[in-house]
Parts: C-alpha cells; sequence; structure tokens
C-alpha cells in the first residue's frame, strides 16, 4: 500500500480564492434568518453541494473530457481568506466592499496566510460574521470568496481493495504552515507553501505534493470585465437579485455560500471508461476542488 500510495501522481489541484455555484435552491437555515436583535448581523455560511451546476473557469458549465474520470468528494472543512461583496460586474477585484480578510505573517519568508489562524468550518457551520452597523449601505451584486483551505474524503481503488483516503489541499495564494494533519497524522511543514501543496492520506501514510503553477480552476463568471490574477483563489458568484444593505436593518442577514463539488475530483482515467480511481494502474490526479459558487439570502 505504501508503494501505492507513493505512486499517486496527484498534482494539479483544483484551486480557488472565490467561488460561484447553480442549483437548485437550498432550505434556509434553522432560524430562517428571522432572528431579532438590538445588534443585527450579517451571517456566513458555507454549503458543499453535489448536485449543484459543475462550472469551468468563466464560470459556464464545464463537462469531462473523453479520456477523464471524477468522483464528487466528501467535504470536512474549508476555510476562506477573504470576502468581498461588489456592485458590479466592471467592479475590479479589491474595489468592492471588503468584509474580511484572513490574518496573515512574514514568519516563512514572504507575506503568507497563516493556518494557524485560519478557521476551517463543516457544512452548514457559520465561518465569519460581522454587525451590520458596519456593513456600508448600498447594492451588492457579486460575491467573491478566497477559498484558502479544503479537506475532503475520496474513494479510489488498488488492485482488488476499494479504499478511502483524506485529502488536505491549500488553495490560498500562499500559506504559512507550522503542522496539519489531513486525518489522523500530524505532518510538520514549518514553512511557506504556495497554492497547491496537499497531503494526502490513507492507510497510516502521508503522500505530500504541490500541483503546478497555474493548474487550478478558479470560477469566474466575470472574468471578461473583472479578472482576477492567476494563482489566487478567487471564486466568483451573483446573488439572484442584488443584495441591498439600507442601514436601518433590525434583523440578522444570513449568506448561505452554496459551494459546487460536483464532480471536482478529476484524473485521467487509464482504463477508461471505468469510472474508477487507480492510481497504481496509471490514473493521475489533473483537477481538485470547487466548482463554483452561489450566494443564498435569507432575512
Amino acid at each position: 500500500m505504501k508503494t501505492t500510495v507513493k505512486t499517486l501522481a496527484i498534482l494539479s489541484l483544483f484551486l480557488s480564492i472565490f467561488a460561484c455555484k447553480d442549483s437548485e435552491t437550498p432550505a434556509p437555515p434553522a432560524n430562517n434568518g428571522n432572528t431579532s436583535s438590538p445588534s443585527p448581523r450579517l451571517y456566513f455560511t458555507f454549503k458543499f453541494d453535489s448536485t449543484q451546476v459543475r462550472l469551468n473557469n468563466l464560470g459556464q458549465p464545464s463537462v469531462i473530457p473523453a479520456g477523464h474520470a471524477a468522483q464528487s468528494p466528501i467535504f470536512r472543512k474549508m476555510s476562506a481568506h477573504y470576502i468581498e461583496m461588489t456592485p458590479e460586474a466592471l467592479t475590479g477585484l479589491g474595489q468592492g466592499l471588503i468584509l474580511y480578510h484572513a490574518p496573515e505573517t512574514n514568519i516563512g519568508g514572504e507575506t503568507a496566510i497563516d493556518f494557524d489562524k485560519s478557521k476551517p468550518v463543516g457544512n452548514g457551520e457559520e465561518f465569519f460574521s460581522i454587525p451590520l452597523s458596519q456593513v456600508s449601505t448600498g447594492t451588492y451584486k457579486y460575491l467573491r470568496v478566497s477559498l484558502a483551505y479544503q479537506n475532503y474524503d475520496i474513494q479510489f481503488k488498488y488492485d482488488t481493495f476499494n479504499l478511502q483516503g483524506t485529502i488536505a489541499s491549500f488553495i490560498g495564494y500562499n500559506t504559512y504552515i507550522r503542522t496539519h494533519k489531513p486525518k489522523n497524522i500530524e505532518v510538520a511543514v514549518n514553512a511557506n507553501k504556495k497554492q497547491g501543496y496537499w497531503a494526502f492520506e490513507t492507510v497510516g501514510q502521508i503522500l505530500q505534493g504541490q500541483s503546478p503553477a497555474g493548474a487550478t480552476t478558479v470560477p469566474n463568471p466575470i472574468f471578461a470585465t473583472s479578472p482576477v490574477p492567476q494563482g489566487s483563489c478567487v471564486v466568483t458568484g451573483a446573488f439572484s437579485s442584488p443584495l441591498v444593505i439600507q442601514g436601518n436593518e433590525t434583523k440578522d442577514i444570513h449568506i448561505e455560500v452554496s459551494l459546487s463539488v460536483n464532480k471536482s475530483f478529476e484524473w485521467k482515467d487509464v482504463n477508461s471508461p471505468d469510472g474508477i480511481y487507480e492510481p497504481g494502474a496509471g490514473d493521475t490526479v489533473v483537477d481538485m476542488g470547487i466548482r463554483g459558487l452561489i450566494p443564498y439570502v435569507y432575512r
């Protein structure tokens, strides 16, 4: 098994700094966003949706190429590095309303996300909130979320054995990592890692790697008017109707950031078209990550 794991050529991780999703409207949060409060807040939670539309870099529906196969991972955690709401498709990155920017550090040399201060959360969990009194009034049409870290399980086959492994992938522009655990095994890094660093844990073994620069899918439906830099993980999604902040809100607003994980783990299928990930047979991963983002608003 150790030999098998070492044959994994799991490079080319799908990395998205901000995410965008298209799917049927999910059920609202348990409190339905109707919490009355003297200090109402704007809340953000993640939802991982394997049925949501699978998008490409331009935010268009994407099909799996001939000779490839893909599966929808079971997501455990996700963390965000940056949140921005923008009024128009022409609004440049960083020119909208920046609500959140994760802690960074220079310990590793270049400026990087401080992984120890990140907040990975699971499905349906809050990853950020801010008092609405601190949110500028205005009309916002798009949400940009920079995704920094993702952790999920995949299925694979070795010889005659059907197995499961856990992948930790760091999809932010640059991350300083002291230690991390894909699942049970602690991995010491103590260095900066560029977008695309990953660790794969299965049957007591760890495999680490780095995907090539530019090998990341980052859905952005307004790329033509508001592109994001290569190497960033900024995914963009449109509100179904513009989000209006009037400044006199008396109730909380909840934004569910629904992320498409629809067949987000993609590989070259040597035994095509069996559709089974078999690293020992020569299957090589070509893409991992988020395939879109849709922000749902509940008041």
